[in-house]
């Protein structure tokens, strides 16, 4: 497990999506997650949305059914899944400002609500299924955000999470220069690799059934970014302001973009979907 030098709680990682809010929805768009590039001529929409048809099949989703979405963003995959295969989806999110977006663009079938997953309040075996896009990073407990998923399961329920993960045994340099600043700018607490994710998962109960390695398939995101946020720097001033601001503290992600992408090209992170499953 990777930790960063300074201590990342979860009021930094809510601090971090409010005052990176308007940035993220520019750059990227609703879906604060990866693209998924199958083809390569993909746009960056049908690409963000393909990461999230891909894990509605892993999810093996019927009309009907209740999800749980740990970390739900804006609430664009909630929306896409209720409106796409009929299920309902709560959402939680440690940003208001990520939830006060995600209600100006209400829907059938979707909830979203300012939570802390750790200390949830929600009923035992209250949904039929649970899936965490890029959030299981932002946990200061992973333990505890796998036994939560456990605890709120149905028995037989599927749990689906896309995760950054470290390369196994990194090197000293990739940790120094990459992993470790990524944690500290990117506000994680901490970055596991395949085998932490699979003894957290098996130590909550769960069954793992399937870890898949997309890294290749998704790391074209951080070079659009990187071009997309080059254009703002170029033409709009305000972004300009935004990263000379010293008061702005998680203005320093803009170099995150750059070792990111390095993180990729070079194999020290990967990028995985994890299928688990609570036994009935």
């Amino acid at each position: 497990m990777i930790f960063p030098k300074t201590l990342q709680t979860t009021a930094a990682v809510a601090a971090h999506y409010n005052d990176l809010d308007r940035f993220y929805r520019e750059i990227w768009g609703d879906h604060v997650h990866h693209g998924y590039w199958e083809t390569g001529r993909e746009t960056p929409r049908e690409a963000a949305e393909a990461l999230v048809d891909r894990l509605a099949d892993r999810l093996e989703l019927t009309p009907g059914l209740s999800l749980i979405d740990i970390g739900c963003g804006y609430g664009a995959t909630a929306r896409r899944l209720a409106a796409m295969r009929g299920v309902t989806v709560t959402g939680v999110t440690v940003s208001a400002a990520q939830a006060d977006y995600g209600a100006t663009e209400p829907a059938t079938g979707v909830t979203i609500r300012v939570m802390d997953w750790l200390a949830n309040d929600l009923p035992d075996a209250a949904f039929d299924r649970a899936y965490a896009i890029e959030s299981s990073e932002h946990m200061p407990d992973k333990q505890r955000f796998f036994e939560e998923a456990f605890r709120t399961l149905k028995p037989g329920g599927v749990f689906a999470i896309y995760a950054w993960l470290a390369c196994p045994n990194p090197k000293t340099w990739e940790v120094r220069h990459l992993l470790e600043p990524i944690c500290r700018e990117g506000r994680l607490p901490s970055m596991g690799d395949e085998s932490d994710y699979r003894a957290l998962a098996e130590g909550a109960g769960f069954r793992v059934e399937l870890v898949s390695d997309i890294s290749r398939q998704v790391r074209r995101t951080w070079w659009i970014c990187l071009k997309r946020v080059a254009g703002k720097l170029a033409r709009d001033p305000s972004y300009r302001r935004f990263l000379t601001e010293r008061s702005a503290s998680n203005r320093v992600f803009a170099l995150t973009l750059v070792r990111l992408l390095a993180a990729y090209r070079t194999g020290s992170m990967r990028y995985c979907l994890l299928v688990l499953r609570k036994p009935d």
